[in-house]
């Protein structure tokens, strides 16, 4: 990877990172299904209107948005709310490559490498660690929203890979059309409609610079850097970096709101994201192993 899109991977990287702490600033008052829908809703428009619907049929669309709006940002959000910290938020949502491995083994039927096997038991018990060694950062009802979302990340997965979509931006931007409305539905459904005018009662500029944040350096802007990327280079080269996402997570986490792990949850966070590594490290083509190396006569 050359300097310049190193440089725009870690700065993708840094700022989804740090998203999480914006997330928490933003649902200190308002509640996280509310701020989740107007996120979507200002990361849509007015970047629909200059960007032309992918080729994919609308019912992969409406329910790209629904998991990813609801089932992913909305379960996210909502776990900061119930008790989980910011920084613990992101290294838990990184457990959606273990659902996704353990669906394609048991459901697809795939086979699993030995360094999948490895970094699946190394993930796991590094998860028992952090949760077992909770001091306050981790709640059930936290744990139980971030595992939905991370569930729904593999959901999301199988939808674009059925939709065979090759416009993956455009894809993302117009699914994300239909995620308010589900949402403020959904917040509706729980609370009654008062809900929504106590979200303009008690809106400030805090949750504005949030939701701000969440939508345009984060949505727009971080998906745009990362699928041209995605074009460019190699999963096996692009995967490993979303590896930094916690790490930024978890220090802005601290900075921002004191967010201490114990030495446990310290020790057992590295371990998780080395075993989260050996999963979605891709394996090297057959064709790669076996070649020669070219010599000159």
């Amino acid at each position: 990877m050359i300097r310049n899109d190193l440089f725009l991977a870690v700065l993708v990287m840094a700022i989804w990172g740090f998203n999480f702490s914006m997330i928490k600033m933003g649902i200190t008052e308002v509640h996280p299904l509310l701020a989740t829908a107007a996120r979507f809703s200002l990361a849509v428009l007015p970047a629909i209107f200059f960007i032309r619907r992918p080729n994919v049929d609308w019912r992969y669309l409406i329910s790209y948005g629904i998991v990813f709006g609801v089932g992913i940002w909305g379960m996210a959000s909502w776990s900061i709310t119930a008790g989980l910290s910011s920084g613990m938020s992101s290294v838990l949502l990184s457990s959606n490559a273990l659902i996704s491995m353990a669906v394609g083994v048991f459901i697809h039927k795939e086979m699993a490498s030995k360094r999948k096997v490895t970094g699946a038991i190394t993930a796991l018990a590094a998860l028992l660690i952090l949760v077992s060694a909770t001091n306050g950062n981790i709640t059930p009802q936290g744990l139980a929203f971030i595992m939905i979302a991370a569930t729904c990340w593999t959901i999301m997965g199988m939808i674009v890979k059925a939709s065979k979509t090759t416009q993956a931006f455009a894809f993302n931007v117009w699914g994300m059309l239909f995620a308010p409305i589900p949402l403020v539905l959904f917040a509706i459904s729980l609370h009654g409609p008062s809900i929504v005018t106590h979200a303009f009662d008690v809106w400030d500029t805090s949750t504005t610079i949030a939701v701000v944040f969440q939508a345009y350096p984060t949505t727009l802007f971080g998906y745009w850097v990362w699928n041209r990327l995605l074009i460019r280079y190699p999963l096996s080269t692009t995967a490993p970096l979303t590896l930094l996402v916690p790490v930024f997570a978890l220090i802005s986490g601290y900075f921002m709101y004191d967010e201490v792990l114990s030495v446990a949850q310290i020790v057992a966070c590295a371990l998780f994201l080395v075993g989260i590594g050996l999963i979605v490290k891709p394996a090297k083509p057959l064709s790669s192993i076996n070649a020669k190396p070219v010599t000159q006569s």
